[in-house]
């Protein structure tokens, strides 16, 4: 291994590091690929029935008013929190979908770019590889409204947005990969998405959207627009490998069957499914039509890629009231099944080779504890279901990203003084 990148053993450069690391069990870092860094300091404030049924819609509202309060130091403190987390779980990318960029009154930083380059710092920081997705929001809904007062830190016009992403990609920053993010079908009009995916820049690497996360969405695109979204999307755009379709949790068979023809992958975020009472995802005939997935941490209320896993097929067995769904042939193991998907469909996502241990893809590595009880006799793919689906200890031991260790023996090299000034700006805003 050299230069971050993995090399067969008769072609590595002289100065190349040893490989492989020491420890039994070694697994390639997985790519989380849908995450909103500042929501992770909102984990638990939205936790109160309100007067009626609560729903995304009712959490939306918290998640604005607490949007509103941050600056990019508060934005860059958090981040690194969570990409310590992130990193400690055996997530080694983050697929960022970036939408908080302006001042709370919508008018642009000094630096246009301040809350982007919070982001990138902190991925930095860190020692997570970030693909970050500036994300394209122009309106508040399908009928073409404008943005309420809480969401014009949000927006951006075409030509202001092709300016944002032009100076990302203009940053020397090491592991950072920049891609494009359409907020949702309801956030950019019809004419706006055909202009920045025609711009052949904007639209040259990874392309994420939210869509069908909500019953309601579905509904109000079939009224404004005449289609399900997912269809929509499917006939309109040029949906192929390229693309991360962000939750697609309502989609009728012929959206399930035509989204894993298109190559793209579906970015699921279960455990923030669950807590916005979203829905379930059509697994078991998105893998049948030979459909592609990985998963994401969304809102950050858990950070955890077993929870991830272990909850998509949990969720499938509650439904179809059966057991071991995503193993989709007789005999295949099911959590070696879902981790594989994982690591190939969050490396699609993000854009970058990772998530095998071969010559040419990133040195990213997961050397889980062989002195776990919950490990104790487990070799290859049943090692894969006893880390999925046995117990809840931390299994992953230490971690390697682009050749160089971020966690040795369970603990990250700076997580205490990352921590402490995380503790801080909790504190800090919870007196604002």
């Amino acid at each position: 291994m050299a230069g971050g990148l993995l090399h067969a053993a008769d072609q590595a450069p002289a100065d190349a590091v040893a490989w492989p690391p020491p420890g039994r069990h070694i697994l390639p870092g997985m790519a989380n690929l849908h995450s909103h860094a500042f929501q992770r300091a909102m984990a638990g404030l939205a936790e109160r029935r309100g007067e009626g049924d609560d729903s995304f819609w009712t959490w939306r509202q918290t998640m604005y008013g607490f949007a509103a309060r941050l600056s990019p130091d508060d934005l860059k403190a958090i981040a690194a929190q969570l990409y310590v987390e992130m990193l400690r779980a055996g997530y080694t990318q983050v697929c960022e979908f970036h939408y908080l960029h302006h001042q709370p009154d919508g008018s642009a930083y000094a630096t246009p770019e301040a809350m982007s380059l919070a982001l990138v710092e902190a991925a930095e920081e860190a020692g997570i590889g970030l693909t970050l997705l500036p994300v394209l929001y122009m309106t508040g809904g399908f009928d073409e409204r404008p943005l309420a007062e809480h969401q014009r830190r949000f927006g951006h016009s075409v030509e202001a947005y092709a300016r944002l992403h032009q100076r990302l990609r203009a940053l020397n920053a090491s592991q950072l990969t920049v891609g494009m993010a359409i907020h949702s079908l309801r956030a950019v009009p019809q004419a706006p998405l055909a202009e920045v995916l025609a711009d052949a820049e904007l639209s040259s690497g990874p392309i994420h959207i939210h869509i069908a996360e909500q019953a309601a969405e579905v509904d109000d695109c079939i009224a404004q627009r005449g289609a399900r979204p997912v269809r929509w999307l499917l006939d309109h755009a040029p949906v192929d490998a390229r693309w991360c379709l962000v939750h697609a949790t309502h989609m009728d068979a012929g959206e399930t069957r035509d989204l894993a023809h298109s190559g793209a992958v579906a970015g699921l975020c279960p455990s923030t499914e669950a807590n916005l009472g979203d829905g379930l995802f059509p697994l078991a005939d998105y893998l049948d039509a030979g459909g592609r997935f990985g998963i994401g941490s969304d809102s950050n209320s858990s950070i955890s890629l077993v929870e991830e896993l272990r909850w998509l097929e949990y969720g499938q067995r509650l439904r179809a009231r059966q057991r071991n769904v995503a193993a989709r042939k007789a005999y295949a193991h099911v959590g070696a099944e879902l981790f594989a998907h994982a690591l190939q469909g969050g490396a699609q996502a993000a854009g970058i080779d990772m998530g095998r241990l071969a010559p040419g893809a990133r040195a990213d590595a997961l050397v889980l504890d062989e002195d776990s009880p919950w490990l104790a006799a487990r070799e290859g793919r049943v090692l894969l279901d006893s880390l999925v689906f046995a117990g809840n200890d931390p299994l992953v031991r230490d971690v390697m990203v682009a050749g160089r260790w971020q966690v040795r023996d369970f603990q990250h090299r700076d997580q205490a003084r990352i921590a402490a000034r995380y503790r801080q700006t909790v504190q800090r805003l919870a007196r604002s």
